[in-house]
């Protein structure tokens, strides 16, 4: 009489792919992350806020006995700030993560080339690598 055990072991460990699974939601959600999103959403709530403490000071000098068309024109002016300034924020924060992002990169580009100039100044091997290139790009 022949028996044949046939153990049925998990191929991956468990714990590894709720990690992996984990790390993946993560990049997923960074993935969704726009930059821009959040700095529109507070350059917009500043224009309105500074446009609505300019209308309630307006407002409150004439709205004496009539607080309800006054509460009515502060709501009217904070919807209508809204749907103005929220295109000029979301460009204006695009245009300023964008000029940051380039001045992060020409700072990182002028860092690696001190560095890979202080390299060449030490070993004359990487020098005659830099003076081949240059060479080659002046011909």
């Amino acid at each position: 009489m022949a028996s044949f055990i046939q153990p049925s072991f998990p191929s991956r460990h468990l714990g590894l792919a709720r990690v992996e699974s984990a790390v993946a939601g993560v990049r997923a959600i960074r993935r969704g992350f726009d930059s821009t999103r959040g700095l529109s959403v507070m350059l917009l709530a500043a224009m309105v806020s500074a446009l609505v403490v300019v209308a309630d000071q307006l407002i409150d000098t004439w709205a004496d006995g009539h607080l309800l068309a006054a509460w009515v024109a502060l709501w009217l002016i904070g919807f209508a700030a809204l749907a103005l300034f929220s295109a000029p924020a979301r460009k204006l924060a695009v245009t300023a993560v964008g000029a940051l992002n380039a001045w992060s990169e020409r700072l990182a580009r002028a860092r690696a080339d001190e560095r890979l100039w202080a390299l060449a100044k030490a070993d004359p091997r990487v020098m005659a690598d830099l003076e081949a290139a240059r060479s080659r790009s002046e011909s």
